[in-house]
């Protein structure tokens, strides 16, 4: 199980999964240093996140989470495509 990664967001616009495996403890994901416009983090509640519902980092900014479950339960989004996040997780 990998404790950490990276998601660019193949298309602006369009909301993708951070990832697709279980995560047992905390969780930071951090805008990476090379964005050139916002990112957006988070789940509607119907796999999708806008800057409407959504978390939004600047580049090099973090959020931490204290229990996702799953890397599929959050979703990013940004606003030029191929930017993205970077994550790692407290579990060890």
């Amino acid at each position: 199980m990998a404790l950490s990664g990276q998601k660019t967001v193949t298309a602006a616009g369009t909301a993708e999964a951070l990832g697709s495996q279980p995560i047992g403890g905390s969780l930071a994901v951090k805008a990476l240093a090379s964005n050139t416009d916002d990112v957006v983090v988070g789940n509607d509640g119907a796999g999708d996140v806008t800057t409407s519902n959504g978390f939004e980092l600047s580049a090099s900014e973090v959020i931490v989470f204290n229990l996702v479950g799953d890397l599929a339960n959050i979703m990013v989004d940004a606003a030029v495509s191929g930017e993205g996040v970077c994550w790692i997780t407290g579990e060890i």
